[in-house]
């Protein structure tokens, strides 16, 4: 696996009950996981021989993150190295133009987009969405005269919120472009929450959806995640998993896929990012699922058959730790385990930070909000925001 985060901390640990051998590719030996990995080899994914030389003795290389450059991938395939997903699927998840124009060709519904060259073409592209949105009767997201707010991201390199800018004026707009890598212009979509469908797709074809969730954001990074999404008709939820898979095989998808999703006011699904690996969204299916995102991915870039992804229980609830001023998250655990024994906390290994990802929690059971409360109280006392 390229990339040491937590993300191969935890699909290293899915594939120990199969005796699956895990070689990773990270960036120092204090990544979450090259804490638990055996073999690891320090290197830049950057660099092709390094990528070259990670790949020898592997049967299959996948990654935690869509950073590796997609010429050097190609390269690789090109010498026999097996690569899942392949160099041309995950194109779609690291350029979010490419991104664009592959779901627009295959009819999936996205925000209108257009890639912009300074502020100049921002403000023209903010007034044709103004006025299309107006024309078809829609209330635009709030949008003022003129088509703004806009949406601006950098079309490679962001997450959590990096790389990701809402614009309201022209002025406002300088800001992306000052960094000389294209920009990716999206309407403001006017939407009533997030969601995301999770699937895995193995190469000969066979794939499974998990329930669609409800993804809470906050400043741009994920908070909370509610499995399955609350209220959520079985029309659209149906059409949401569906809408996952046909994305999943028209762009060839090897592994895990994360769809994520806008739910708009209208009844309407728009499809606002793709990550091709584990993913936030479905950490949940760790302790709430028969077979977990992390052990499916393992599956399906092995091409062995895929397992159950139906819930355990009627809720599952997951909320990320974050660090805060509290470093002692471990003397935490005396307070936050003998208040709920049914509690599950995972924890990456990390040094902790103000506003990094650490951890996370699930909780499970029959009443959501007593499920939601036990997760949130939780994820605040491991952060040190609550103290009882």
């Amino acid at each position: 696996m390229v990339g040491g985060g937590q993300l191969a901390r935890m699909t290293h640990e899915a594939g120990i009950p199969l005796g699956i051998r895990f070689k990773l590719l990270c960036d120092g030996p204090q990544d979450s996981a090259a804490q638990v990995v055996q073999d690891v080899v320090i290197g830049d994914y950057r660099d092709l021989e390094t990528l070259r030389e990670f790949a020898k003795g592997c049967d299959v290389v996948t990654f935690d993150h869509e950073h590796v450059p997609t010429e050097h991938l190609r390269a690789l395939e090109a010498e026999g190295v097996v690569i899942r997903p392949g160099p041309e699927a995950l194109l779609r998840a690291q350029d979010k133009g490419a991104m664009r124009d592959a779901l627009t060709a295959i009819g999936v519904p996205c925000p209108r987009h257009r890639i912009v060259a300074d502020p100049a073409d921002v403000a023209a592209f903010a007034a044709e969405t103004g006025a299309a949105a107006h024309s078809a009767s829609e209330d635009g997201g709030g949008r003022r005269a003129g088509g703004f707010p806009v949406v601006l991201k950098t079309v490679r390199g962001g997450y959590d919120g990096k790389g990701v800018w809402v614009v309201h004026d022209t002025e406002e707009a300088g800001e992306p472009f000052k960094a000389g890598v294209p920009v990716l212009a999206e309407e403001k979509v006017d939407f009533v929450r997030e969601l995301a469908a999770n699937v895995v797709r193995s190469p000969h074809g066979q794939a499974v959806a998990y329930p669609v969730v409800e993804s809470i954001q906050v400043d741009g990074v994920c908070d909370t995640v509610i499995a399955p999404a609350p209220e959520l008709s079985a029309e659209l939820s149906a059409r949401a998993q569906q809408l996952a898979l046909t994305i999943a095989g028209e762009l060839g998808v090897v592994g895990h896929l994360a769809v994520e999703l806008f739910e708009t006011r209208d009844g309407r699904i728009l499809v606002n990012e793709l990550a091709m690996r584990p993913h936030n969204s479905g950490h949940w299916t760790q302790d709430g699922a028969v077979t977990s995102q992390f052990a499916n991915h393992l599956r399906a870039v092995l091409d062995l058959p895929l397992g159950d992804p139906r819930p355990r229980a009627r809720w599952t609830v997951m909320a990320n730790v974050l660090g805060g001023d509290y470093p002692d998250m471990y003397h935490a655990y005396l307070h936050c385990m003998a208040r709920d024994p049914g509690l599950k906390i995972h924890m990456y290994g990390k040094d902790v930070k103000p506003g990094r990802k650490v951890g996370h929690v699930n909780t499970y059971g029959d009443d959501l909000a007593d499920v939601r409360e036990r997760a949130r109280h939780a994820a605040d006392y491991l952060r040190g925001t609550i103290t009882e």
